[in-house]
């Protein structure tokens, strides 16, 4: 440990700036890792929740003020854009065209909308994964670069002047992989976790549609 602090206080300026932007990067990833799980986690609950009680629910009605009850649920604005096509459907006298793509659509969209939402700045997450291990280059680049320079201007070489050089500049490839690997395996899991919500969601949206489907002569006055 303490021959790694000793090779980062006499790395270069340049390479003491790519150790602290990738330390940066580090915190940042962990961060929006942290915040993502507890995002992620939150959504999956609920959205089990909704799921469960729509599956359990005797009546529309019932599992319509269900959802109302918690406007955070990604359902929530799901059913909401489901029950405006249905009213708008109604309205138009119209309502045999649930059996159409109509209502489909408006759970498809609202669906995406929601997996867009959950899914917002995980990008952010990507860049750090594939840039980490390129700026951690960068900065071993520039050591070897020194050290040969360094080395040009003495007149006897040995392993011994060279070694401390090249391990210095070796630190900051190590760190870009050590941001790396962590910020991978969180995009891996969320992608993942962002799969089995959206599952999920459209398990419900089809339960809620044949749901509208067998009770639109109940409610051609819409809901």
């Amino acid at each position: 440990m303490d021959t790694l602090i000793h090779a980062v206080l006499q790395a270069t300026i340049v390479s003491k700036c790519v150790l602290v932007l990738l330390l940066f990067m580090s915190l940042a990833s962990w961060a929006f890792m942290f915040a993502k799980y507890l995002a992620l986690r939150s959504a999956k609950v609920r959205v089990l929740s909704g799921l469960h009680g729509a599956e359990r629910a005797q009546e529309l009605r019932d599992i319509l003020r269900l959802v109302a009850r918690d406007s955070s649920s990604p359902l929530y604005n799901i059913t909401s854009g489901a029950i405006d096509e249905f009213n708008r459907l109604s309205r138009t006298g119209d309502i045999e065209r649930l059996a159409s793509e109509n209502v489909r659509r408006a759970l498809h969209f609202g669906i995406a909308g929601e997996i867009a939402r959950l899914k917002s700045s995980l990008a952010l997450l990507a860049t750090a994964a594939n840039t980490a291990p390129f700026i951690g280059l960068f900065g071993t680049v520039w050591g070897i670069m020194q050290s040969f320079t360094a080395i040009a201007q003495m007149k006897s070489v040995s392993l011994a002047t060279v070694a401390p050089g090249i391990a210095e500049a070796l630190v900051a490839t190590a760190v870009g992989l050590f941001v790396a690997i962590p910020a991978v395996c969180g995009y891996n899991v969320f992608r993942a976790r962002l799969s089995e919500i959206e599952g999920l969601c459209m398990n419900y949206g089809g339960h809620l549609l044949n749901r509208l489907q067998q009770e639109s002569n109940r409610h051609p006055e819409g809901l």
